[in-house]
């Protein structure tokens, strides 16, 4: 990697907003916490990458009042036109919060911006380190905007500031994975507010 393409995969995603549930957005400094951007589709090993790595333009829920049963958390994403390859996958990992956030599978469901009529086929796991992954029957072409929609069993009890790191992956049989930040939302409890 030559001096030039080193720039700019340190330089990439500077300015990539994240939004809370209160739909509000952050400094670009806190927005963004790693490189965005992969500098080659496939690597000597076979390994599959981004040219480009789909971005993480908001994370929202409607529903912030502590304990509150069967919300609904939205993470919307788009994949740049040069992203070089489809999105076959993404996962979800909790980074901060009071409680552990335990999510429904079933009600998981996803579907192209402002079309929340029309689903897009996936399945959705979590493994033993509770990260949640959504996988798409087919992957999601450069150049679309999707929304996932996760159930929460429950909002946490404890209100704050909860973080979900995100990571993508390419369509392959040998992936390389993408983080792509920070999903925000920010819980509150009722006549006491959030803490954190």
């Amino acid at each position: 990697m030559n001096k030039v393409k080193q720039l700019k995969a340190l330089g990439m995603g500077m300015s990539l907003p994240f939004w809370g549930a209160m739909a509000f957005s952050l400094p670009s400094a806190i927005a963004v916490l790693s490189p965005s951007a992969a500098q080659s589709l496939q690597l000597a090993d076979g390994t599959v990458s981004f040219a480009q790595a789909p971005q993480l333009l908001k994370a929202s829920t409607p529903h912030i009042g502590a304990a509150f049963r069967g919300a609904d958390y939205y993470f919307t994403f788009r994949i740049p036109e040069d992203a070089g390859e489809p999105l076959q996958q993404l996962t979800f990992a909790q980074r901060k919060g009071l409680e552990q956030i335990d999510f429904r599978l079933g009600p998981t469901r996803a579907y192209p911006s402002r079309q929340r009529k029309q689903s897009i086929a996936l399945v959705a796991t979590t493994d033993a380190q509770q990260q949640t992954t959504v996988r798409f029957d087919e992957p999601i072409l450069p150049g679309e905007t999707i929304t996932i929609s996760l159930k929460a069993k429950r909002n946490p009890n404890l209100g704050g500031v909860y973080l979900f790191g995100v990571t993508a992956f390419p369509a392959g049989e040998k992936a390389q994975g993408q983080f792509l930040g920070y999903g925000r939302l920010h819980f509150f409890r009722a006549g006491g507010g959030g803490r954190g």
